[in-house]
């Protein structure tokens, strides 16, 4: 049985609470589910009660403001089980402990930079991991997805059942129902050579464009992103970093160690590196490459794909997210291209596998309001629009309003397509507290 909750009740806000606490959200009633029996009973409710419905498992996805409907929790669905390769993970999962699950077995997940994220919601918004440029997206992985639909059915969709639901949830995210389970391919990986290089605020300019000219020499199983890091000047900071702007590379290569070396000498003698933390570890230490912040903040962040990273690009993103920048922004550069560009035996929604990096900016909203945040976000990617060739739902968060993010983000022949698998699972469009994708008027 469910545990209904109601604004006031005694645990209604801690329900609430997720890792995004800059997104404003106020649901009448929140379902706390056990299992896909709740989850199938929180639906009906809603369809009874003629409300729209959410999902949230660890709240680092959340993109919408909303006020009403009810919210579906999935954080206490934790069952994990591997058989031939395979996971079978229950929708509250956090990637840690089926990273832990599958060193047991000499495998790996296709988890991303934070063990802490859930893995439903990253891997519905394709999942680009430390693995990507080997292995491809975490989307492409997938077996199947048992999913419950607005009729309050719980179905199981994979390449031969229920295939258009397959397609579209894989990229149109929850837009299409609540995920109670994923099954997907694990790989053999027991370690790497990772870790980070970090640059003080005087080599920002010239790590940028050396990290850039290095990224395009590399082979396939080398992936890496670059972060640019305003660093407070606070004591939990280490000295060497403390109120720097830092450029932190991140590495992770499944070569072996002596050829991870010689792969990130030009790095090193880019500038002096203010910390190395590169060694080969064991897979289960992975989280370690980035080392994000554990602590639940709120942020607002927005993304392009772009087909290159040329010398305008790089000043751009100095002159509007660098030191100088009125608002305090990290930007990330991921290296895109390798298996990423592949195309799977049965892709999900489609994004610009051509594309050479992505750029995110993301602002701590302590630091400056909503406003100001996007107004900067939106100087450095006005500048960036030349070279942009899409951008990645995944990485939005609060940004823009959720009813225009959808035609932002799919192709147009993706968009028409998706609005007709909603038309065929979810005609009256309840699960719109998303970035929604709305039914098809015409469809059947």
């Amino acid at each position: 049985m469910t545990t209904l909750l109601r604004s006031g009740d005694s645990g209604y806000d801690q329900e609430l609470a997720g890792f995004q606490t800059a997104v404003s959200r106020r649901p009448d009633v929140i379902m706390a589910a056990t299992s896909a029996a709740d989850v199938v009973e929180a639906v009906r409710y809603a369809a009874e009660h003629d409300l729209p419905i959410a999902v949230h498992s660890t709240g680092h996805g959340v993109g919408v403001p909303f006020e009403g409907g009810v919210l579906v929790t999935t954080h206490l669905m934790t069952g994990i089980r591997i058989d031939d390769g395979i996971a079978r993970v229950d929708a509250g999962v956090r990637w840690g402990a089926v990273i832990e699950a599958a060193a047991e077995h000499g495998l790996a997940p296709l988890s991303g930079s934070f063990p802490g994220v859930g893995v439903v919601g990253y891997t519905l918004g394709g999942g680009f991991s430390l693995l990507g440029r080997e292995y491809g997206l975490a989307a492409d992985q997938v077996t199947a997805i048992e999913v419950v639909t607005a009729d309050g059915e719980l179905r199981r969709a994979t390449p031969d059942t229920e295939q258009d639901l397959f397609w579209a949830l894989r990229g149109g995210r929850d837009n299409f129902g609540i995920v109670t389970a994923l099954e997907f391919r694990l790989v053999p990986v027991t370690r790497l050579y990772g870790g980070s290089l970090q640059f003080g605020t005087g080599s920002l300019a010239t790590v940028l464009r050396a990290w850039r000219d290095w990224a395009a020499e590399m082979p396939r199983g080398m992936t890496s992103s670059l972060g640019m890091v305003p660093m407070p000047d606070l004591p939990m900071v280490p000295e060497p970093l403390r109120g720097q702007h830092v450029a932190q590379i991140r590495i992770a290569y499944l070569g072996d160690a002596a050829e991870g070396e010689r792969l990130v000498a030009p790095l090193r003698a880019a500038a002096e590196p203010l910390g190395d933390t590169l060694a080969e570890i064991p897979f289960t230490e992975s989280g370690k490459i980035a080392n994000e912040p554990p602590f639940p903040h709120g942020y607002r962040a927005d993304n392009v794909t772009v087909s290159e990273l040329n010398d305008t690009m790089l000043d751009a993103i100095l002159e509007h997210a660098g030191p100088g920048a009125p608002v305090p922004t990290v930007v990330l550069l991921d290296l895109l291209g390798g298996a990423l560009s592949d195309q799977p035996e049965h892709p999900g929604v489609d994004w610009d596998r051509e594309a050479a990096f992505t750029v995110r900016a993301l602002s701590v909203v302590d630091d400056a309001s909503p406003a100001e945040i996007k107004a900067a976000h939106g100087k450095l990617f006005d500048v960036l629009k030349p070279w942009s060739t899409g951008k990645l739902l995944t990485f939005v968060y609060g940004e823009s309003d959720a009813a225009e993010e959808a035609s932002k983000v799919y192709s147009a022949a993706d968009l028409r397509r998706l609005a007709q698998v909603k038309a065929a699972v979810d005609p009256a469009n309840r699960f719109r507290l998303t970035h929604n994708v709305k039914p098809a008027r015409d469809a059947g």
